[in-house]
């Protein structure tokens, strides 16, 4: 059964792109189901489901706390994070989003990246857990 699901990345990173577009290519998403949070194509509009992904050193930025402060049951129900960054910056997006309204998952999915942005590339085991995470959440909703 598809669902409505978005998913969207706040960071310059190889490896977070391309594991977005994992993503959507494993859920058969459209199109225009990827984007970049500074600039969607697209609002949220009633998505079931929104995965975030950030890399995040400290505090994020005005953007990415604007948009993630208007994220309301009105355009995403529920929203699963996957994070560049360290147990303290998915806590601070983790309030963000509760204090919107939305329903945050529990679980973040980590994700390790080299300071060298056009460097990363994934492994067959970062790509499975990445999509195993996208699984339980997507699971946990049916």
């Amino acid at each position: 059964m598809a669902i409505k699901m978005r998913v969207l990345y706040a960071s310059n990173k190889k490896k977070i792109v391309s594991m977005a577009q994992m993503i959507k290519a494993e859920f058969d998403l459209p199109v225009n189901a990827v984007d970049k949070i500074e600039q969607p194509a697209y609002p949220c509009d009633k998505e079931r489901i929104v995965f975030l992904m950030f890399s995040l050193k400290g505090e994020p930025s005005d953007v990415v706390r604007r948009f993630c402060g208007e994220l309301n049951k009105g355009r995403a129900n529920n929203v699963a994070l996957i994070v560049d960054g360290n147990e303290a910056a998915a806590n601070k997006m983790k309030e963000i989003l509760s204090a919107a309204g939305t329903s945050v998952a529990d679980e973040v999915f980590y994700v390790k990246t080299s300071f060298l942005s056009f460097l990363d590339s994934i492994t067959p085991e970062e790509k499975e857990a990445l999509l195993a995470y996208a699984h339980r959440i997507v699971d946990n909703l049916q």
